[in-house]
């Protein structure tokens, strides 16, 4: 039988193991006084999962474009590959408030200087990061990204920075999440520090589970974990789900709702159609005396690459892009808002996105890569100020940008 050691504070508190011929997972605490997961309290028993790994280790599996990667040489090397394997070539070199000791001793990186992978956001750098960092990669999500520890020349601090980049398929993604994210931010709701390459090839985002104050980390889980799902579950759900799972863990429950109402109706105006259960998150101190909405991250307008996308969760049985009376309905009803801040809220996500169509109209003539995508953005953007509901994004948009 496979293990690894689960610690908390550098103390062990339990065992990860994986039994092959019944193709299960288990996990055994060693200790009692530090549970590993809001969903997870401490129990003499096993806490066993079939087929797949628990959710708290499953939402550090890698996907998509790192997934094939670990694939391809993990297979190469053992002949093999399964979720155990690949999490244990990657566990002991986790950073967060639970770390892991498995049979893959932990590796030393050293860190990249972040002025030159600002500067110099090619092919070959990003090959570089991901060559560099590649078993330190416990993030999800399909697109092309890396960890990487980034400082500046004069610091002797390195920071994690999840560095993402785009291929064709996905043209100026990266300038697309960073004024994303910057509307929701308008909204006043937190996101993490982001910085982008000089030819906007490269989004920078700061990992925002440290703690700077209290030099420790913070726990993280997404709602996906916290519902008890596997990322291949992550679009089998609801914004409904999402705002009960944030109303029944955190601590400051009118401040977390506000913030979490928000951030769905900035993902109806700006079009993401991949805000799933694997993109909310809550955050805690290691002693669980408060637990609050994580910051908005993974924010994308996708109409401009999938014409037909349509929200990733359902909201009332639905996946419609619904205006301004199904909104401001969803935060009385599942947000626990009054219809009077329900009204507020959506009225300052409005003003945002006014606000960032404004920025975006004056940054596209300053950048003629943009054009396209930025357009296309913008003509998404504007129509969400009309405030209706929408089954899909009108033919008449789209034929304009096949003119493009």
């Amino acid at each position: 039988m496979e293990a690894i050691d689960v610690e908390i504070n550098n103390q062990k508190v339990g065992i990860l193991y994986f039994e092959k011929e019944k193709n299960q997972y288990g996990f055994n605490y060693t200790k009692n006084d530090k549970p590993i997961s809001l969903i997870m309290p401490y129990k003499n028993a096993s806490y066993i999962w079939k087929y797949k790994l628990h959710p708290i280790f499953d939402m550090n599996m890698p996907e998509g474009y790192l997934f094939e990667i670990f694939k391809k040489y993990l297979t190469k090397e053992y002949g093999y590959i399964d979720d155990f394997l690949i999490f244990s070539h990657i566990c002991s070199n986790i950073q967060s408030r639970i770390t892991y000791k498995s049979s893959v001793n932990q590796k030393a990186f050293f860190a990249l200087d972040i002025d030159e992978v600002l500067q110099n956001d090619s092919g070959d750098t990003f090959s570089k990061i991901v060559a560099t960092f590649l078993d330190k990669n416990a993030i999800g999500g399909v697109q092309p990204k890396s960890l990487a520890l980034l400082k500046d020349k004069g610091s002797l601090t390195a920071k994690e920075y999840i560095v993402k980049a785009w291929g064709e398929e996905y043209p100026q993604l990266a300038l697309n999440e960073y004024f994303c994210l910057k509307a929701i931010q308008k909204t006043g709701v937190n996101i993490p520090t982001l910085k982008l390459s000089k030819n906007n090839k490269f989004l920078l985002v700061e990992r925002f589970n440290y703690d700077k104050q209290n030099d420790n980390f913070l726990g993280f889980e997404e709602i996906l974990s916290l519902a008890g799902k596997n990322k291949e579950e992550k679009y089998s759900g609801s914004y409904e789900q999402v705002a009960k799972v944030v109303y029944s863990v955190t601590t400051d429950k009118l401040t977390s709702m506000r913030h979490l109402y928000k951030v769905i109706v900035m993902n109806y105006l700006l079009k993401n159609g991949d805000a799933h259960l694997k993109n909310f998150g809550v955050l805690y101190h290691n002693d669980f005396s408060r637990i609050w909405f994580a910051p908005a991250y993974d924010v994308v307008c996708t109409v401009p690459y999938f014409y037909k996308d349509k929200p990733a969760l359902s909201m009332f049985g639905k996946k419609i892009w619904f205006g301004k009376k199904e909104l401001v309905k969803f935060g009385v009803r599942a947000c626990y808002l009054s219809e009077t801040e329900a009204s507020s809220a959506y009225g300052s996500c409005i003003e945002a996105l006014k606000n960032s169509i404004e920025e975006l109209e004056r940054y596209i003539p300053t950048n003629p890569n943009f054009k396209m995508t930025g357009k296309r953005i913008l003509d998404i953007w504007k129509l969400s100020l009309d405030e209706k509901s929408y089954k899909e994004i009108p033919d008449e948009i789209v034929r304009n940008w096949t003119k493009d």
